[in-house]
């Protein structure tokens, strides 16, 4: 089957499908979502449509990897200092446009209008993603490795549930509180097995407040 043809001045019609997917799954269930309703919404044909997707199921799979993957995040480096890298996710979290509407996006996949298999495949998604980010195999886990990773992904999507009353309130001090960040770098340096003493030590050190000589 040909392309179908690509008029440059509008976005290309994979994307507008996946947009439409997330226009729709914000006024409606999405076990009332058709086929018919995307290409409507996106203003492409039918052959469009199954040209890159073999039905709405998949074109969900696609919209949800292609958010999850987009929403970028910096690990620290072996010198770094993990709450610095923290602030800094932080900050362009909450200061980027572009990163809150993936958030506002991420958010209907816990909310009202989804369903089970959205939620399990944003589950699936972000475990993955966050395996891919620690470069660990996912096939050689350690219990300890996989349980926090089920407690790291499991708090994610309870503060998407969340999301849509916090969004206008959550500021960027309320994420870089200590209690907070000492959590969240915990996390990651216990499942990327990183060297935790010595960034215990640059966390506490950065914190703690000087005393007088």
């Amino acid at each position: 089957m040909p392309r179908p043809p690509h008029n440059c001045d509008t976005p290309p019609a994979k994307e507008r499908m996946h947009d439409a997917f997330w226009q729709l799954l914000k006024e409606r269930d999405y076990s009332t979502i058709t086929v018919t309703d995307i290409v409507r919404r996106a203003g492409v044909n039918r052959n469009s449509f199954y040209y890159h997707f073999s039905g709405l199921p998949e074109l969900a799979d696609s919209s949800i990897l292609q958010l999850v993957e987009s929403t970028k995040i910096s690990l620290p480096g072996p010198d770094a200092d993990p709450n610095s890298t923290w602030r800094e996710n932080v900050t362009h979290m909450l200061s980027s446009p572009a990163q809150r509407e993936r958030l506002d996006r991420l958010a209907l996949l816990a909310g009202p209008h989804s369903s089970s298999e959205l939620l399990e495949s944003l589950r699936d998604f972000t475990r993955l993603t966050v395996l891919s980010f620690l470069q660990l195999d996912a096939n050689n886990l350690d219990l300890d490795t996989d349980l926090l990773l089920d407690f790291a992904v499991g708090g994610m999507l309870a503060i998407l549930r969340r999301w849509p009353e916090l969004c206008d309130t959550i500021s960027i001090d309320d994420l870089l509180n200590q209690d907070v960040a000492v959590l969240a770098m915990g996390l990651y340096l216990s499942m990327s097995k990183s060297d935790m003493k010595s960034s215990w030590e640059r966390i506490f050190h950065a914190q703690s407040p000087r005393t007088e000589a």
